[in-house]
């Protein structure tokens, strides 16, 4: 049996879309970011292979703990409609260790249910995010990076004006480097 959990109040801002919840992870979400992370169609572009429990409850961990850190994170996307967990989207600065460095600038990223794609769910995510980060950030621009065979990321990136800056090797696997000034 699981110790109640408490997030901190104000530690992860709630926002609202017309389908979606941007909110913090709960313990909850644990089994659908596992199944997530298992299956071929979410993992494909990102770590080529399924996350084991142990490894995506750290991921977890990490993306929560963004926010006590450095005021910023990801939030676990909701279903407004079915209250289900789906997805995540957010910032965060994972200390990548690559040319050109990223260290220091919020990067951003989105994951999202394979059921969900193509029905305008990560537009949603994104742009909520982002306007959220540029609200609230001082950072003068963020990043992401993108498995250069995941079309619809890039398209979705240049759709929130991320431009290509660099094309590097990240632990033995090509990625596109994007940027996206604050405000584009």
């Amino acid at each position: 049996m699981h110790a109640p959990r408490f997030t901190p109040p104000g530690l992860v801002p709630e926002l609202q879309t017309e389908r979606l919840l941007l909110r913090a992870f709960r313990i909850e979400d644990l089994p659908e970011y596992v199944a997530l992370h298992q299956d071929p169609d979410f993992y494909r572009h990102l770590t080529k292979q399924p996350m084991p429990e142990e490894d995506t409850w750290r991921r977890m961990l990490t993306l929560i703990g963004h926010w006590a850190l450095l005021g910023y994170g990801y939030w676990a996307l909701e279903e407004r409609a079915t209250g289900r967990f789906c997805g995540t989207v957010g910032l965060a600065e994972y200390h990548r260790d690559f040319t050109p460095s990223i260290k220091d600038v919020p990067e951003a990223g989105w994951v999202l249910a394979p059921r969900l794609h193509g029905q305008g769910y990560a537009a949603e995510a994104v742009a909520a995010a982002l306007a959220w980060a540029d609200a609230h950030l001082a950072a003068p621009r963020t990043v992401c990076i993108i498995n250069p065979e995941n079309a619809s990321s890039l398209r979705l990136a240049a759709r929130f004006s991320y431009r290509e800056i660099a094309r590097p090797t990240y632990h033995n696997e090509p990625i596109v480097l994007l940027e996206r000034r604050v405000g584009a």
